[in-house]
């Protein structure tokens, strides 16, 4: 008689939850013992997004998704504004990122991002004091225009003259990587060039994203039993993690070398990268572990640096023609009345004139609506509390809202709110409107809101102004233009393919 072993038994019971799953489809979330919704959770996350908007629709935007019994997965989903705004906001002291977060973005260690309280707060208050001043912003804006006339137009040209299809994300993530990693450490890698060259720091980061998602539909003791035995996503966790480590190591060790040997100090009023101007305070910093604080630091600048969402603008503008010429038409005012007809590919648009255009800031408002770079938020209350939904929440449960689905919500946004439409956020008198935060959370709401917004929009009008203005773009026909899902920022799963031809011959 032959015996059933455990793989069979295993076997068994994936079988009779994927069944049961599929003959209850009916059903909005299934709680199934043992296990909780964790099935249903895996079944759906190749189409995580269009499952959220879907459950957050029928439950009135906020719903409880329960994990396996053993696993402290319980989380509360709301895209509740009123909710939004009790956690990032009213009762922010409450709501703290939590010990759960901090293990599944380890990597991050106890950088701006992933700390709370007074480590957070003693780390903001820097970290706002550094690139919020005059000269940085001087800096931001010089090294974006730089990138673009010396980084962009060379590899767009060589795009036009030689027929190239390419990915216009892959050139948005080294435009805006270059800027930061230049502004972080004083050095540019150069990523955006004609021979678009590997970048381990990217790789590194993309195999990280990845990873941190699972995590959060993957119990505790799962990844930890690969990390510890060495097999499944863990191993390459480990691996993109020292990569960054290396990376960040080397660019701590150049710079402490370089200041080493000068000789003057900057004098007041000089900008210094911020790696620079955190070495220079090292004095100050009140952390025993000086080493780990730098590094840490580094590496939250870093992945900061890289992210925007410029990408699903230039997706959302080249297939909306009427959005596209309104923003070309802001744009051709600002060329000056002395270059006639000739519309000079070489224009440089003026930051400042950027900044005043309204149609071209409610088009990225826009988009940033529809595709936030960071599609979810995650808290744990430290105290058993009820949201203005009514709903109770306690420190075993997880909180998530999610900017995108937020997005998607006819009842914040109306019925249109699928449409990409950027007089949204723009008044009847023809100004910037001002949509509440907690409603339009892409930067964030309450004292958590990112000081990068300003860094972030100029960087995106750099680089979209002169795309727009200069160049013809198309997405390659029959290209899937799709999210990927299994990430903790919203990239495009395929990129975005595209031929570019220039507008001026």
């Amino acid at each position: 008689m032959a015996m059933i072993g455990y793989p069979e038994i295993f076997l068994a019971v994936i079988c009779f939850l994927v069944l049961g799953y599929l003959t209850n489809k009916s059903q909005l979330l299934i709680n199934w013992p043992l296990v909780g919704m964790l099935p249903q959770m895996l079944l759906n996350v190749h189409r995580l997004y269009d499952w959220l908007i879907y459950i957050a629709e029928k439950s009135e935007g906020t719903y409880l998704v329960r994990g396996p019994w053993f696993a402290n997965m319980d989380m509360l989903g709301t895209v509740n504004p009123a909710n939004v705004q009790y956690i990032m906001s009213t009762n922010f002291a409450n709501y703290p990122k939590g010990t759960e977060f901090q293990k599944m973005f380890d990597i991050f260690g106890d950088g701006l991002f992933s700390s709370d309280y007074d480590s957070w707060k003693y780390q903001r208050k820097i970290a706002k004091s550094l690139t919020t001043t005059r000269q940085f912003l001087q800096v931001l804006v010089k090294t974006s225009r730089d990138k673009v006339e010396k980084g962009l137009i060379p590899v767009l040209e060589h795009v036009c003259t030689h027929g190239l299809v390419v990915d216009l994300q892959s050139l948005v993530h080294r435009f805006s990587l270059d800027i930061g990693i230049t502004l972080v450490t004083g050095y540019d890698p150069q990523n955006l060039s004609i021979n678009l060259p590997r970048d381990p720091l990217t790789e590194a980061m993309d195999v990280v994203e990845d990873i941190i998602f699972y995590r959060h539909i993957t119990p505790e003791i799962f990844w930890k039993l690969q990390r510890w035995l060495g097999f499944g996503l863990e191993p390459k966790m480990k691996k993109a993690w020292d990569a960054m480590d290396n990376i960040i190591a080397d660019y701590i060790s150049r710079k402490r070398e370089e200041l080493g040997k000068q000789k003057n100090l900057l004098k007041d009023g000089e900008f210094a990268d911020l790696l620079t101007s955190y070495i220079n305070m090292e004095g100050e910093i009140s952390r025993p572990d000086k080493d780990q604080f730098m590094r840490d630091t580094m590496f939250n600048f870093l992945v900061a640096g890289r992210e925007n969402s410029l990408s699903w603008f230039f997706w959302l503008v080249y297939t909306n023609p009427r959005a596209l010429a309104k923003i070309r038409e802001e744009l051709n005012s600002l060329v000056p009345a002395n270059e006639g007809d000739r519309q000079q590919l070489w224009h440089q648009f003026d930051n400042e004139d950027l900044k005043k255009l309204v149609y071209l800031h409610a088009a990225m408002c826009e988009s940033l609506r529809l595709y936030s770079a960071v599609p979810v938020e995650h808290k744990a209350p430290i105290e058993p509390d009820v949201l203005p939904s009514g709903h109770r929440v306690n420190p075993k449960m997880k909180i998530i809202f999610s900017a995108f689905v937020m997005g998607r919500m006819k009842f914040i946004w109306g019925e249109d709110c699928l449409e990409f439409k950027p007089e949204r956020f723009i008044t009847e008198g023809g100004r910037i409107k001002q949509v509440p935060s907690y409603k339009f959370v892409a930067f964030n709401t309450g004292p958590r809101t990112c000081i990068g917004k300003e860094i972030a929009l100029t960087q995106m009008k750099a680089m979209a102004a002169a795309v727009i203005h200069n160049y013809d773009v198309q997405v390659v026909e029959g290209h899937s233009v799709v999210p990927h899902c299994a990430s903790i920022l919203l990239h495009m799963k395929h990129g975005l393919m595209v031929r570019i031809r220039r507008r001026w011959k």
